[in-house]
């Protein structure tokens, strides 16, 4: 049996800030447990719901050299049994006594290097031996260069192997190299412009790039994409030099959280059998809860995002006044830049009745939206997978997306002749094409409802489950690791 250690820094349903929750709260659970010992780690904040941290075992604890601090951080150990996987807590009132699990940039990069050495240092402890640590994202990029610089000699880790997954290439974990060295120790050799260097500064995500054994991203386009300079955010170079290393692996969606036949958030539950009835009836019960006129006729699109710039909301400002009319509404949910939450209001009050901004995060109106909505906007400037136009798909929502990353990979743009695809697609960064996007969408909903709901069906009966997603990683362990 393999062993594998997932680490990161958050997890569903621990902690979510974004879709690397969903992954590592997923994946795991994917994995057939008759092949594979797996375990994730994570820090233990105390932002973590009371329902979970009151179950938290006590393991050990012991004191931990960090790099040239003064003093010695404390490493706490706690255990969690949930849904059939082990979960371990890195301990540190210091570092995550918090009520946000990300903070400053300098505050984090300290505190998730600390992480890092921490997990290192507990596996002897509690005497789990990983075949892999699979690390993700830049919050855990300084395992692979600790496993193979300060912890190279240890015979514990003899045969241990890691792979790097990059979830958002775009956050990196950069500070100066002197800083760096104070919170590793590490020396002068590792920070040199093929390792940790990055324009004169220390880069934690290029560490864990350089010295990982392997690296997956989460989808095949992003995988390719992230070669260029457009998309590689200063990092193609390596990743070019790398590519025989690197795979792109679509993630996939829990189909325990997000299935509405079983869904308890949404207000009536349905398949692809009946959910022309049923998806209509939940409109209706969206419409009056968001406070707007309940029609069943209209064509209801959904945006469900953070609010940045990544998320193509500059573009979607500039359609709305041609897109908005008596036949139209749009329902946006989300947090994130204040000029985009403030142009949401704008629109909500100009286009009173059709419009609604629900500036906040809450995951229950999210579900609706997805039941209620018959369209969900996924208009990226960049997307390494995408997890809203999978859960769309789901809950019977067509998807309008730009065709770059993942949304390229599982939204194939619907063929009028053949009535072949499961949604509306356009390529380059354009509003223009944004909105005829939304357009040809409108029309094929108001003019040929037949191939509109044979659409939907489509999208509910496609497999975006982690089974697919689960066996190509299972193949890149035994492929790492072959003699264990």
């Amino acid at each position: 049996m393999k062993k594998i250690l997932f680490a990161a820094s958050e997890c569903v349903p621990f902690m979510k800030t974004g879709g690397l929750a969903d992954v590592v709260g997923a994946l795991p659970k994917a994995l057939n447990k008759e092949e594979f010992d797996v375990r994730v780690i994570l820090p233990s904040y105390t932002c973590i719901p009371w329902e979970y941290r009151s179950k938290f075992q006590y393991v050990h604890h012991f004191y931990m050299d960090m790099g040239q601090l003064n003093f010695a951080p404390h490493v706490g150990i706690m255990k969690y049994e949930y849904e059939g996987i082990t979960y371990y807590f890195v301990d540190n009132e210091d570092y995550f006594k918090t009520d946000k699990p990300y903070l400053s940039t300098l505050y984090d990069i300290e505190r998730f290097i600390f992480f890092s050495k921490a997990v290192l240092a507990i596996m002897p402890v509690i005497d789990f031996k990983p075949d892999i640590i699979h690390c993700h994202d830049w919050q855990t990029g300084m395992i692979p260069v600790f496993l193979k610089t300060l912890y190279k000699d240890n015979p514990f880790y003899w045969g241990t192997k890691t792979i790097m997954t990059i979830h958002n290439l775009k956050f990196q974990g950069i500070w100066d190299i002197k800083t760096f060295k104070k919170f590793t120790n590490l020396p002068n050799s590792v920070f040199t412009p093929d390792k940790l260097e990055y324009k004169k500064d220390a880069n934690m995500l290029k560490g864990g790039l350089v010295y990982a054994d392997y690296i997956t991203t989460v989808s095949d386009t992003y995988a390719r994409e992230i070669q260029t300079p457009y998309f590689g955010e200063g990092l193609d170079g390596l990743l070019r030099a790398r590519h025989l290393q690197l795979r792109g692996i679509l993630n996939g969606i829990d189909y325990n959280i997000y299935n509405p036949e079983n869904d308890n958030d949404i207000y009536v539950s349905y398949n692809s059998d009946d959910v022309k009835d049923k998806k209509t009836e939940n409109k209706l019960k969206l419409q009056e809860e968001l406070g707007l006129p309940q029609d069943s006729n209209k064509f209801m699109i959904g945006i469900i995002s953070r609010l940045t710039d990544q998320k193509g909301l500059d573009l979607v400002n500039d359609v709305i006044p041609g897109i908005m009319d008596e036949h139209t509404q749009v329902v946006v949910l989300g947090t994130g830049d204040s000029q985009y939450e403030n142009t949401f209001r704008y629109y909500e009050n100009k286009y009173k009745g059709n419009f609604c901004a629900y500036i906040a995060y809450n995951e229950n109106v999210a579900h609706n939206i997805y039941a209620g909505c018959d369209a969900l906007l996924v208009p990226s400037r960049f997307e390494p997978c995408g997890l809203t136009q999978l859960i769309a798909m789901r809950y019977g929502a067509v998807p309008i997306v730009r065709e770059t990353g993942g949304l390229k990979d599982t939204v194939q743009p619907y063929n009028m002749f053949e009535n072949t695809g499961n949604g509306f697609t356009f390529d380059r960064y354009e509003s223009g094409l944004l909105y005829d996007a939304i357009n040809r969408a409108k029309t094929i909903y108001f003019e040929n409802r037949k191939s509109w709901d044979d659409m939907v069906i489509r999208d509910m009966n496609k497999d975006v489950s982690w089974e697919k997603s689960a066996k190509q990683y299972k193949d890149l362990y035994v492929e790492l690791t072959p003699r264990n």
